[in-house]
């Protein structure tokens, strides 16, 4: 039976419309919708296995979104001209979705499940990323998958002073806050996003915006779903259970673990041995039956020692390393630490450090970008790297998964609010953060590591910044909660909330932040933010006790770089016939020399590694655009030679008349034997015809003049003849 064609539509807070069909397209899939914003469209679907995954006790959900290029007239780039792997910025869009929705499928729910959404027609004026967790959602609505939704997640952005959601590309390049907030009708779920360094208030009001246009959103899914007969769930069992089994666990471990908690070990690896010593001395007492149910056994462990912890918080206030809720870890910093690097900085906080590095190139270094939405160039580029050995684990290298890229990402969005204009800086800057330790907030710690290796590098940044990541344990039985600062990868594993918050002193940078539970109120979440400024505030200071301050100076061995702007009109000079010029320029001085046409203005970017390279290469560019002036002098070099005079190369492409009245103070009868082609002579501009633009040069006013004969008559001389 054909499923109807359902249409549901609702507003944003200015009146544009966002409308939700399904029933037309790829009906064969679970669920499937196709939303609408002006000229973007979106083709979302949702399919689940019927049978769990074996051996699984996690939901194996993937999330892929991907922009089509005919959705906006492209043809891909690269040698097969198809879209292929997804690019970091696809990637980073999957994640907004998969954040929001994961915590919202049943926990005992395991059967493989697989979102896809697709840009099939894309417009600047309805921006992609800030739809695609809806569409999902919606796609979820329509089917028979158990999802405790809906959600929907919105771009806020403050244009002008006042809040706009979901702002055209524009609007949003104009916007001092640039929030995705995912959320239900009920609760704030997920917050990615950039600021202006922005006060911790102001954040909290964009959130309060986004929230109530995301709650009609929720509605109009709730809508469809009754339209589609979709309100009832399948049924299933993906777990086998043993209550008694569960029962013995917990009596019999809770108190031992609860022990080793409170022991306040600081190394991580220590209290994890700790904690595996129990439960392999409780499987020596087991018969073989209840062996045979090890995985059920690992699984009721990992809950007991989930309770136990979190209840060491919430009735001690005693955190698993000892720390109250609001300490940091201990902080240590060094800059300058790779001789060779442009510029380099170590950052560790307790058991996570970055070695982070900063490489400056030229423009020719720019990362391009080849996108459906988005093409160009970018001059900042951030990279996160986490190796196996950083948590003492055996890992392939195969390239930066979706993690790194995230993480990557939000340290980007961070530091790049604090980097110098682009107009004011020709350098391409790469930071890269190898992390070699971690225990938590790696991310974070990248922040910092950035930060400080920008700053050793000598780039002008406008303040530093430093980033710390906060956690919740919460218990909505008794209504206890704790908000801890700078949380260890055991906290984020068994908290409630994960929420980075970057800046600098004077305010927010960038924020992230996942929940893991319901009904985390606005002055719970103002309380975890004025605790993050505290904890950022103390960072900053220690990491001033390294570097408070750019550097004055780029490293030796570091590109020097010059601008010169000239004449749009001189760019075609500079280059010559084929890059002749240029390309002549680059190959004597060893200089990179970069040009590029903005408006009505040609940039030259000149780059080099040492300072008699630099002024060689200026030298020949200066003399190349430098405009003549009257009564300056010259170095010429004769071109060619008349019977009245000779032509004079004062500047590059610029030939003036000698005339031969001009050449000595003597009287020339001819040219024969005065001057040689080739020949190198100085020369003053004396005059620029205003008719012609011709150039008339004097050699002889810049000889001495030599004293008349006594009893000689004053010379007469006449206007120079041809």
């Amino acid at each position: 039976m054909t499923k109807p064609v359902i249409t549901k539509t609702c507003q944003l807070p200015d009146g544009r419309e966002i409308t939700i069909e399904t029933g037309k397209l790829a009906r064969q899939a679970n669920g499937s919708v196709v939303l609408k914003m002006g000229n973007t469209m979106l083709l979302a679907t949702a399919v689940s296995a019927d049978k769990p995954v074996e051996g699984a006790d996690f939901l194996p959900l993937s999330v892929d979104y991907q922009e089509k290029f005919a959705s906006t007239g492209k043809i891909p780039g690269g040698f097969l001209r198809r879209e292929g792997k997804l690019s970091d910025y696809e990637v980073l869009i999957s994640r907004l979705v998969d954040r929001a929705i994961r915590p919202l499928f049943p926990d005992d729910y395991h059967a493989e499940t697989q979102i896809n959404i697709q840009l099939i027609s894309g417009d600047h004026e309805g921006l992609p990323d800030a739809l695609a967790a809806f569409a999902a959602s919606a796609a979820l609505a329509v089917s028979d998958i158990p999802f405790q939704g809906p959600i929907s997640e919105v771009r806020v952005a403050r244009v002008d002073g006042k809040f706009v959601i979901n702002p055209t590309l524009e609007q949003k390049e104009r916007a001092d806050i640039d929030l995705i907030v995912g959320a239900s009708i009920e609760n704030i779920l997920m917050v990615e996003g950039e600021s202006k360094q922005v006060s911790e208030d102001d954040m909290l009001e964009a959130l309060k915006h986004a929230h109530e246009a995301i709650k009609a959103q929720c509605q109009l899914q709730i809508e469809l779903e009754k339209a589609a007969g979709t309100t009832q769930k399948r049924t299933y069992n993906h777990e086998d259970k043993d209550e008694t089994l569960q029962s013995n666990i917990h009596s019999q471990l809770y108190d031992k673990v609860y022990a080793v908690a409170r022991q306040q070990l600081k190394n991580k690896k220590e209290r994890s041995a700790k904690f595996d010593q129990i439960l392999e001395e409780f499987l020596t007492t087991q018969s073989e039956e209840t062996l045979e149910k090890k995985d059920l056994i690992k699984k009721y462990y990992k809950e007991v020692q989930k309770k136990a912890c979190r209840n060491l918080v919430l009735n001690e206030a005693v955190r698993l390393d000892g720390r109250k809720t609001t300490e940091i870890r201990p902080i240590w910093s060094e800059v300058d630490y790779l001789p060779m690097a442009h510029g380099s900085s170590i950052f560790t906080r307790g058991e996570t450090q970055s070695l982070s590095t900063v490489t400056l190139g030229t423009k020719l270094d720019e990362q391009l970008i080849d996108g459906a939405m988005f093409s160009g160039s970018n001059k900042f580029i951030l990279h996160y790297n986490f190796p196996g050995f950083s948590t003492g684990e055996v890992k392939p290298n195969r390239g930066p998964g979706r993690r790194e890229v995230g993480h990557g990402n939000l340290a980007h969005r961070a530091l790049k609010q604090v980097l110098p204009p682009e107009a004011d800086s020709p350098y391409t800057i790469r930071v890269v953060s190898d992390i070699l330790e971690s225990n938590g907030s790696s991310s974070m710690a990248t922040v910092c590591a950035g930060s400080l290796a920008l700053m050793d590098a000598g780039i002008k940044i406008e303040a530093p910044v430093s980033g710390i990541a906060m956690g919740m344990i919460s218990d909505s039985a008794t209504g206890k909660f704790a908000i801890l600062s700078d949380i260890l990868g055991d906290e984020d594993h068994l908290g409630d909330m994960d929420f980075k918050v970057t800046g600098t002193e004077k305010g927010i940078t960038a924020c992230q932040m996942d929940l893991k539970v319901d009904g985390l109120t606005y002055d719970t979440m103002r309380q975890a933010l004025l605790q993050a400024k505290e904890g950022r505030l103390h960072i900053l200071n220690e990491m001033k006790k390294t570097l408070s301050a750019p550097k004055p100076d780029l490293k030796p061995h570091a590109p020097r770089a010059v601008t010169i702007f000239i004449d749009k009109e001189l760019i075609g000079a500079v280059i010559g016939p084929g890059g002749k010029i240029v390309q002549d320029i680059q190959k004597t001085s060893g200089a990179t020399v970069v040009i590029e046409e903005d408006k009505n203005r040609g940039i030259v970017n000149v780059f080099a590694t040492n300072q008699a390279s630099m002024d060689m290469a200026l030298k020949r560019i200066k003399a190349i655009v430098a405009v003549p002036e009257v009564g300056q002098v010259y170095d010429g070099v004769v071109k060619s030679i008349m019977p009245f005079g000779a032509f004079v190369e004062f500047m590059p492409g610029k030939d003036g008349l000698l005339h031969i009245s001009e050449i000595k103070w003597e009287r020339l009868e001819k040219m024969d034997g005065v001057l040689e082609v080739g020949e190198e002579i100085k020369v003053k501009l004396l005059e620029v015809d205003k008719k012609t633009g011709k150039f008339r040069l004097s050699r002889k006013v810049l000889i001495p003049r030599p004293p008349r004969p006594e009893g000689a008559p004053p010379k007469q001389e006449g206007a120079p003849q041809e």
